[in-house]
């Protein structure tokens, strides 16, 4: 019980410390975006086209006009250049959800000297500031089994209050649910699950046709493992601990399984046409959230690049 009161403080400070900075974060994105070339332009002003007809202000394709249909659908100035007539379409624009996961498990409480934050921090702070700046451009933002989507513009609130008040077992991947076609899904976790529940998870969110974004925050040391002498090493999450006589002699064999585990993550995200990127916490977290933006552009434009992909990585 003691355990788990300490958990449940840890995680009350880190939701009120992100809270804090992700306010900070959200509220610079503006001038962060200018200097991005206005990566995220679209986001702020809410105007992200669905790619299907509907009410909007762009233009999205000509279609031939329909027998039964009202007359005054018909763009006489195009139907006079042959011999069809041709009904002008829109592009449909209008909020859809986005779905963020901030992985709350014990093995996110984890930060070594060189980290800004704690992994739970850093994700936190991400997820209340992506959230904050989607409700500002229109968008309604869930957390999947925690909260449904909302356009509220206290929706760091609801999404703080939540979690406080969440007393379930902190799983570190998002539960089964069906998204819309239309939705879009980021998952801020380290990843350090084995790679079939990884798959599982993938196949799970990706079976409507949503697609989304995976970002593997990990502390500095879990990416260069400088540990050298006997260390007792403890799996946060109930797995029991394992001691190194010489740690050093390790790193090379973990730094193995680390690329292996990570490439085998990437085949899966490039397979479905998912978002993969891994963020240490010693970088800015700024950074993290205008390519998060970057990546929604994209995707929402149909051309992923590779350099989207590879992400802002370690």
């Amino acid at each position: 019980m003691a355990a788990e009161n300490g958990h449940t403080a840890r995680e009350i400070v880190a939701i009120r410390r992100a809270d804090g900075e992700s306010r900070t974060l959200a509220a610079s994105l503006p001038r962060l975006v200018l200097e991005a070339r206005r990566i995220a332009a679209n986001v702020i002003h809410g105007l992200h086209g669905r790619r299907r007809a509907g009410s909007g202000e762009s233009f999205w394709q000509y279609r031939r006009f329909v027998s039964g249909e009202p007359s005054q659908n018909v763009d006489w100035r195009r139907s006079a250049r042959d011999d069809h007539l041709y009904v002008r379409e829109q592009e449909w624009e209008a909020a859809h959800t986005v779905w963020i996961w901030p992985d709350r498990s014990p093995s996110m409480a984890f930060a070594s000297k060189r980290a800004r934050d704690s992994k739970l921090e850093r994700g936190l702070i991400v997820a209340f500031a992506l959230a904050e700046l989607l409700v500002a451009g229109g968008e309604r933002v869930g957390i999947p089994g925690l909260m449904s989507p909302t356009a509220s513009r206290s929706v760091i609130d609801k999404m703080a209050q939540a979690m406080l008040h969440d007393e379930a077992e902190r799983p570190s991947l998002p539960p089964s649910f069906v998204p819309s076609a239309l939705a879009e899904i980021v998952v801020l976790s380290d990843f350090w699950s084995p790679i079939a529940e990884i798959r599982t998870m993938l196949a799970g969110l990706s079976g409507s046709g949503a697609h989304g974004a995976l970002v593997q925050i990990v502390d500095p040391a879990e990416e260069t493992f400088p540990y050298s002498g006997r260390i007792e090493f403890i799996e946060p999450e109930g797995f029991g601990a394992i001691t190194a006589g010489r740690a050093e002699s390790w790193a090379q064999d973990y730094t193995a399984r680390l690329a292996l585990h990570r490439d085998q993550i990437r085949n899966e995200t490039n397979r479905l046409d998912w978002l993969f990127t891994t963020h240490s916490t010693e970088r800015s977290a700024a950074e993290l959230l205008l390519f998060l933006h970057a990546g929604m552009q994209v995707s929402k434009s149909g051309a992923r690049s590779s350099t989207i992909k590879a992400g802002p990585a370690a």
